[in-house]
């Protein structure tokens, strides 16, 4: 398999196993943007309404993303590729570009995470270049970027390695954790909240569905649609609920949401840094290998190599930035739900309501840009950004619900809506 491979999987390629697969997702989720996630609430919320928000919104985000992952082994393409049905190739196109362009912020943001950890330690032990928090960050990422060109499969193997320590060191934090917020002097409750509870629900929700635009990459190397279904849920549901509320007690103990500072606070130094580190590889596998799919469904030409260094380099490089990361979080997550939140109900509606047949013919045509689905969707585009206005416009009442039932409405009320025959479009 190549590194960037948007070709539809061979029903003989499809020998991924359902247990790698969660290993992907978990490796994916266990992660330091998912521990910042609970850091982010703490300031609102305490302990126990944030373990409330997150379960609610781990269970709610992850059943969506693992609703659309049966459609990688039906349909064996890419999640960019699947999506042209439901919003014609230009706006499967825009769906790319969004992928593209917010996933540069991802390797970032994870970068700089793990690197606030590992300079500390860095500079505690060896001093001088290795206290840089850029250069572990542009480290962190060549190194992850390396593996991806690789290829799927070293991405599985390193996972294979990676994902099990990453857990061990999860459990230590665990413990950790559990210590600080017993402590005598631990606080005792959340300072005055400035979120709402929906607001956070939707924080949390904005974060599971980020992944969303990965439903059939990896999945489309399972044979079982119902396997990867369950794989998905559990790999995302099981560790948003076990990392988020992690990040809260930390942030709580350490008065601040600063990785470097969280670790430190519960008493983890050098395993904190390993446990990020290792995490920070891992899901920046995925979000390289992702914008990677989606370049290359922009540019079915461009080389392999060049598309997956540049990802890698433009993310690192962005990476010696880190104070804008931190600080923009939370507004990154909302507007990130605010427009994924409705790609999936599209996706929903489009392949669900009705179940779409598929067959050699329908995957066929999706590679077709003068075929069935050429041009853009009205449809599609249209509950897209109408889901998307509902989404905003809920405001403090939250938006993930009406956004989703929007999205729906309208793409059903559009689709089978009543029009002469033209004689170009397909209904499958």
């Amino acid at each position: 398999m190549n590194a960037a491979d948007i070709r539809p999987v061979a029903p003989a390629e499809q020998t991924q196993s359902t247990f790698d697969l969660f290993l992907i997702f978990v490796g994916a989720n266990v992660v330091a943007t998912t521990f910042q996630v609970g850091a982010s609430l703490a300031g609102s919320f305490t302990v126990p309404a944030t373990m409330t928000l997150v379960a609610v919104g781990s269970i709610a985000g992850a059943a969506l993303v693992a609703a659309l992952a049966p459609l990688g082994p039906r349909l064996r393409v890419p999640s960019v590729i699947a999506a042209r049905p439901a919003l014609g190739f230009v706006g499967a196109g825009l769906v790319a570009i969004v992928l593209y362009a917010s996933n540069f912020a991802w390797i970032a943001l994870n970068n700089v995470i793990a690197a606030s950890a590992s300079a500390r330690i860095g500079a505690a032990w060896i001093g001088g270049a290795a206290g840089s928090q850029t250069l572990w960050a542009i480290g962190l990422g060549l190194l992850a970027t390396f593996v991806v060109w690789c290829g799927p499969r070293a991405v599985v193997i390193a996972d294979r390695i990676a994902v099990p320590a990453v857990i061990i060191v999860a459990v230590v934090l665990t413990f950790a954790c559990i210590r600080a917020a017993l402590a005598p002097d631990a606080p005792a409750a959340a300072p005055l909240a400035n979120m709402s509870w929906w607001r956070g629900l939707d924080v949390v929700i904005g974060y599971q569905v980020s992944w969303i635009l990965m439903f059939a990459d990896y999945s489309r190397y399972t044979r079982s649609a119902r396997g990867s279904a369950v794989a998905v849920f559990v790999g995302l549901a099981v560790t948003s609920a076990w990392m988020m509320p992690l990040g809260a007690v930390a942030a709580r103990a350490a008065g601040s949401s600063d990785p470097g500072a969280m670790l430190s606070a519960v008493g983890l130094g050098a395993t904190g840094a390993l446990l990020l580190t290792l995490a920070t590889l891992t899901t920046n596998f995925v979000n390289i290998y992702m914008s990677s799919l989606a370049w290359k469904s922009l540019a079915p030409r461009a080389s392999d190599t060049a598309v997956v260094w540049s990802i890698g380099i433009i993310g690192a490089a962005l990476s010696a930035v880190p104070g804008v990361w931190l600080e923009q979080y939370t507004n990154f997550m909302m507007v990130l739900a605010g427009i994924l939140v409705p790609v999936g109900g599209v996706l929903v509606a489009h392949y669900y309501l009705p179940t779409v047949q598929v067959d050699e013919a329908l995957i066929a045509e999706l590679y077709n840009p003068a075929g069935s689905f050429r041009g853009i969707s009205v449809a599609g585009v249209a509950a897209w950004v109408a889901g998307a206005a509902a989404f905003f416009a809920a405001g403090s009442i939250g938006g993930t619900l009406p956004a989703l039932a929007v999205s729906i409405l309208v793409y059903r009320a559009l689709r089978f809506a009543p029009r002469p025959s033209s004689g170009n479009e397909r209904r499958s």
